[in-house]
């Protein structure tokens, strides 16, 4: 069956999520918009990265500025994910245009660490999104979301698309994964 852009990622082993998508090429584009920071902006965070195994990340966040719809913090996120956030790392690995793995600091714990993975194939690019550490529900919760809404974006803009609001986008997904990775029973 083939891949869509709308699919759940998914949780593979414990504290691990995976979400894979097809974008457009070539594959040298979308590894512009994992490495250069005015590129990352437009769908994640802007950076600094030093493309070197042991180089330093750092993300600025600005959620609220990926879509020209204008849309509040909620507010569970405030002061963690809003237009102050960053996120600082090491890089694990880089190998372009096909791999980038680095650390990402967690306010509780130790680091996560994400690796994108690039394969081209018949003139798309597969993304491999890969999230591993997350050793807390709701921080997976929130992981799967966060990595689904803004992929999400970086393909509405790599297809020409107004890009889909964030935070909308964000909480409705936050409450389907949920139910995807910890269903209720009963």
């Amino acid at each position: 069956m083939p891949m869509t852009n709308d699919q759940y990622g998914r949780m593979i082993a414990p504290g691990t999520i995976v979400i894979e998508r097809m974008l457009p090429g070539p594959i040298e584009r979308v590894w512009a918009f994992l490495t250069e920071s005015d590129k990352m902006a437009q769908w994640i965070a802007a950076a600094d990265i030093e493309l070197k195994v042991g180089g330093a990340v750092q993300l600025f966040f600005g959620n609220n500025d990926l879509s020209p719809v204008k849309e509040e913090t909620p507010e569970k996120y405030k002061g963690s994910c809003d237009e102050d956030a960053t996120m600082q790392g090491r890089i694990l690995a880089v190998e372009p245009p096909n791999l980038l793995s680095y650390t990402w600091s967690e306010e509780e714990g130790g680091p996560s660490e994400v690796t994108f993975e690039l394969e081209e194939l018949a003139g798309k690019v597969k993304l491999v999104l890969t999230h591993r550490k997350l050793f807390q529900d709701d921080t997976m919760v929130g992981v799967a979301a966060g990595w689904h809404t803004h992929v999400a974006i970086m393909i509405d803009i790599v297809e020409g698309k107004t890009p889909r609001p964030f935070w909308s986008n964000h909480m409705r997904l936050e409450a389907e994964y949920q139910e995807i990775l910890f269903p209720r029973k009963g």
